[in-house]
């Protein structure tokens, strides 16, 4: 059974007097442990699509499945559930909390989803700095770290919760050449790790290149699935 599952996903905006179409209708399966990247111009749809995937938007009609349930039938609750306990994800501006220390940041989705002790946090937290390669910097804030060093906080903090979906969105953008090729290579090999899913929104041809499948999105519709490894 595919962990994700997609069927003719529409999405239509208003602007005025305007309808907006952002998605035409969208088919995909994605099975676990899949390195994907959805890559188009701008404007094709891209980060419409990750929202959609993510439940932090709607589509306008059709079917999205996780596991065999639908979930545009689920109730706020279960959305939020959904979100919280199997998706997460990786920005482009890394959305680190900068009142926060780096661990603080970290421990963050385990402090929402509440079934964990102080003590329990901080080791969850620590062991996933050390796996992105900044334990070392558990004490300081995101003001006193470079961008990559952001960005592996930022991987640290999607991960710690262990979910079956990372969506990533344009997370090399705000990076150098050196830092994106290291940032690509750390989640691949938490996706090797792991069997995490990940799914990127991409213009970077590196991430391009890693990925074992690429969607071509243009004007809202899929007009490539390359397959590059079963």
């Amino acid at each position: 059974m595919a962990i994700l599952s997609l069927s003719k996903i529409t999405k239509t905006y208003r602007k005025g007097d305007m309808e907006v179409k952002a998605l035409g209708g969208v088919d995909l399966e994605l099975e676990k442990g899949e390195f994907c990247a959805i890559v188009g111009p701008s404007g094709s749809g891209k980060t419409t699509l990750l929202n959609i995937i993510g439940c932090l938007d709607k589509p306008s009609s059709g079917i999205i499945s996780y596991q065999g349930k639908e979930l545009k039938i689920l109730g706020e609750k279960e959305l939020s559930e959904y979100r919280r306990e199997h998706v997460s994800f990786i920005f482009q501006s890394f959305n680190l909390i900068p009142v926060l220390t780096v661990a603080e940041n970290v421990e963050l989705p385990l402090s929402i989803e509440g079934s964990f002790s102080k003590t329990q946090m901080r080791q969850k937290a620590m062991a996933m700095l050390e796996a992105v390669g900044i334990a070392d910097k558990a004490g300081r804030y995101p003001r006193e770290l470079s961008g990559g060093q952001e960005q592996r906080v930022a991987i640290a903090r999607a991960l710690v919760k262990e979910p079956s979906v990372v969506l990533a969105d344009e997370p090399t953008a705000n990076l150098d050449s050196h830092n994106a090729e290291e940032i690509i290579r750390l989640m691949k090999a938490m996706n090797e790790k792991s069997q995490t899913t990940f799914i990127f929104s991409t213009h970077d041809k590196m991430i391009m290149e890693e990925a074992f499948r690429v969607f071509h999105l243009h004007d809202g519709l899929i007009v490539k699935d390359e397959r590059k490894r079963l």
